[in-house]
């Protein structure tokens, strides 16, 4: 039995999926009860000891999402209960030169605990997700005008489909314990041009407009807490982080290439087009 975190977001939902497609017992934490086709227990890993012996019946492997409050009690807590291996998703972020970073803090500290776990551990560190460009939804419902900070800065986008991929074959293989793997997609664009594959997939003329960084500032203000803006500008304005680099591990981990940004934009154009049909 798998136990997934995080099984109602990008990643957690695709770790599901393709645990089903591997004809894998699957076990759901979620906060509350969630539209999933698999078994669901409750529980808030905030609080290890809400993890009951039945959220861990059987439980031999489990992908875990970083930074939660005590995460050296967690793992704790999942060992005691016969947990074996543990999948984490950090991030690139994690080796970022700015080890004073709010994010690369929470990530560093989570990889470390798991490290530390006693566990099998396999460590994920992906970066920028494709899913990302969900973001541009609200925009994309006023007009096809998409305003967006770090214009400038390309990205080797990783699938979350492919992210979920390794993921699965760290969680039911052997060979990846005490391995960190970064993840990326097999391309490196530019936002303009993650937005002008969507406009052809979409059939719309979309227009890309580059934000300032003070308006990229003004933009994130009273919706993004102050030491993320802080962190994403260390991150891309200051460039202490690099997700322009092409990694191999996707296809030497599944045998399978990564996805195109034109691939995840396929996959997913009906949400575009549902929430363009709901304005």
């Amino acid at each position: 039995m798998i136990l997934v975190t995080g099984a109602t977001g990008n990643v957690g939902g695709e770790v599901v999926q393709a645990l089903i497609r591997a004809k894998e017992p699957v076990r759901a934490l979620v906060r509350t009860p969630a539209d999933l086709p698999v078994q669901q227990a409750t529980g808030d890993l905030d609080q290890p000891g809400s993890l009951t012996a039945a959220t861990l019946d059987g439980v031999r492997g489990v992908f875990l999402l970083p930074g939660y409050r005590d995460m050296p009690g967690l793992l704790a807590r999942l060992r005691q209960a016969g947990v074996e291996r543990v999948v984490l998703l950090s991030s690139l972020a994690a080796v970022s030169s700015d080890t004073r970073n709010a994010v690369s803090q929470y990530m560093i500290r989570s990889e470390t605990a798991v490290r530390e776990s006693g566990l099998a551990w396999t460590v994920l560190r992906p970066g920028a997700f494709m899913s990302n460009a969900l973001r541009w939804l609200p925009q994309l419902r006023m007009g096809d005008v998409v305003a967006d900070a770090f214009g400038d800065v390309p990205s080797a986008s990783v699938d979350p489909y492919d992210i979920a991929a390794v993921a699965v074959r760290a969680l039911l293989d052997p060979g990846h314990e005490e391995h960190s793997y970064p993840l990326s997609g097999p391309e490196r664009l530019l936002p303009a041009q993650r937005l002008a594959v969507l406009a052809d997939v979409l059939s719309r003329d979309l227009r890309f407009h580059a934000l300032s960084d003070e308006e990229a500032r003004a933009d994130m203000a009273g919706r993004v807490p102050e030491e993320y803006i802080t962190a994403f500008f260390s991150f891309y304005s200051d460039r202490t982080l690099d997700e322009s680099q092409i990694h191999p591990t996707v296809e030497k981990v599944t045998g399978t290439p990564p996805r195109t940004f034109r691939q995840w934009a396929l996959t997913h154009r009906a949400a575009f087009a549902q929430d363009a049909a709901s304005a």
